[in-house]
Parts: C-alpha cells; structure tokens; sequence
C-alpha cells in the first residue's frame, strides 16, 4: 500500500508561507514577491523553502500545483 500520498490534515503553512503559494501562483518572481509583501527577497526564498519542504515538493512550481490541489489556501 502506498502511504506517499499528502493530506491537507497533516500539512500546515503559515499566513505567510500561504502569502507567497498565493503571489507564486500568480506568477511573481521572488522580488515581486519581496515587493509586494514588504520582506527581504532572502526571506522570500527561505519561506519558498519551507514550503516546499512541508509540501515535498521538487520545485516552487511544483509546490504551488501541490498547495492548489490539497486546498490549502
């Protein structure tokens, strides 16, 4: 039995992680994204990471189709 499928029950982003799924899937770059919601692009990329480490994702886009599909915005 395959126990690899994600749940949205066990996956928890933070308001700002849920921030920046939002602004990557409307397709800003990480100083768009910088821009947009007052950080450092630094910041952008370490909240890109934790993302895609919570969502076992390959890449940000990947962890964007993975948020939009489990419902977690």
């Amino acid at each position: 039995m395959n126990h690899t499928n994600q749940n949205s029950d066990n996956i928890k982003l933070t308001k700002r992680e849920i921030e920046v799924v939002k602004l990557l899937i409307e397709g800003f770059e990480n100083e768009g994204i910088a821009d947009k919601i007052n950080i450092s692009t630094h910041t952008v990329k370490a909240h890109i990471s934790g993302i895609m480490k919570k969502l076992d994702a390959k890449n940000r886009t990947e962890a964007a189709c993975k948020a939009l599909k489990l419902q977690l915005l």
